[in-house]
């Protein structure tokens, strides 16, 4: 039996590499093992920094709502904890959102956290 070689799967496979790692400077885009190198690189960086773009943006979100709150002399904590009591169930980003863009929205919001905490806790 003839011995075989990979042949053009093999090129098809270095063809889809070096495409990965077109735009990479100097040998990480012209060495096949560099390419491999930077490409697996890439990929768990990526990986990475996915969820790293989530924490940041909710850093941001809690930011900005903690800068209105204090506006209206008030703090985050206390703000989210009395939203958790009148069970009103907003997410971080549609509450930096109306911080920003509905002032009035957000100023009712504070008076309904407020007064969720001003009652006794029901058990």
């Amino acid at each position: 039996m003839p011995r075989t070689r990979k042949g053009a799967a093999r090129r098809q496979s270095k063809t889809r590499w070096f495409s990965a790692a077109r735009g990479y400077r100097g040998s990480r885009s012209r060495q096949w093992r560099r390419v491999k190198e930077a490409v697996t690189r890439s990929g768990a960086f990526a990986f990475r920094d996915r969820r790293a773009r989530k924490r940041d943006f909710r850093r941001l979100w809690i930011t900005r709502i903690t800068a209105a709150c204090r506006e209206r002399d008030f703090r985050y904590s206390q703000f989210i904890a009395g939203l958790d009591r009148a069970q009103i169930q907003l997410n971080r980003k549609m509450l930096s959102e109306l911080a920003i863009w509905d002032p009035a929205a957000f100023d009712v919001l504070v008076e309904k956290a407020q007064a969720a905490l001003q009652k006794p806790k029901a058990a």
